[in-house]
């Protein structure tokens, strides 16, 4: 059995209409502004950044979107039932590979999902569709129905660690697969980028795939640079024809 594990950034969920952050046309060089909606310490202190990122919540792609071809060729390698077992470390929480078709329990979501709400006192959760549908209420700044404190989705914003769980289940698969695929990440987020580098440490086969330069391409053994909604599912069928 070959172990392959694929690490997905932003990349590889464009093609399903959500923009990546630090690209060419990446969110954070259009609206530099938008990366306080995602950090922890001004979304506590301030209220209005917080009503801004619930109508990002509310208007933004993720929740709408659908996987994409790349991600319904990651589920249809891991049904295959070849000889590939398949795991996915995301820094995507998006969700979509599991829409795709990849059992949960195959898919370690690095930075949480967006699917989920979350306390920041309690730390009760719930769907996030339920709490968006307080915003048509009134609730621009919905609090939490158990205990009354600041809600937020259930992702790692900056400023906040990652799980250290997931973290090492993350580490641990990468230090056992025979193949990493980095697919749409820039590998400059840490830890999540290292895994490329553990892998490779390790003697796994790194393969980028990525339409700008990152730093681990010098440790890798191919790169492409070609459109990922393509060129993972052609990867992926090498991968599965041995």
């Amino acid at each position: 059995m070959t172990l392959v594990a694929i690490l997905s950034g932003a990349g590889i969920s464009t093609d399903s209409g959500i923009p990546d952050y630090r690209g060419p046309n990446g969110l954070w060089r259009r609206d530099p502004e938008a990366e306080k909606l995602v950090t922890y310490d001004h979304y506590m202190a301030d209220p209005e950044i917080r009503r801004r990122s619930w109508r990002m919540r509310r208007d933004g792609p993720a929740l709408r979107a659908e996987p994409n071809a790349a991600h319904r060729a990651v589920a249809e390698l891991e049904q295959a039932r070849n000889g590939v077992a398949v795991r996915v470390i995301t820094q995507n929480v998006d969700g979509l590979h599991q829409l795709a078709g990849m059992p949960e329990r195959k898919v370690l979501e690095l930075h949480g999902t967006a699917r989920q709400a979350e306390c920041t006192r309690c730390h009760a959760r719930s769907p996030m569709k339920d709490e968006l549908a307080r915003l048509t209420d009134g609730e621009e700044d919905p609090p939490c129905r158990v205990c009354g404190g600041i809600l937020k989705s259930a992702t790692v914003m900056f400023g906040q660690r990652l799980d250290p769980v997931v973290l090492g289940e993350a580490m641990g698969i990468a230090k056992a697969c025979e193949v990493f695929i980095a697919v749409g990440s820039s590998l400059q987020v840490q830890p999540a980028a290292s895994l490329a580098g553990v892998a490779a440490d390790n003697g796994a086969r790194l393969v980028i795939v990525n339409a700008e330069p990152t730093p681990y391409d010098a440790r890798a053994a191919e790169i492409i640079r070609e459109p990922i909604g393509t060129a993972l599912p052609a990867l992926l069928r090498r991968l599965a024809e041995g």
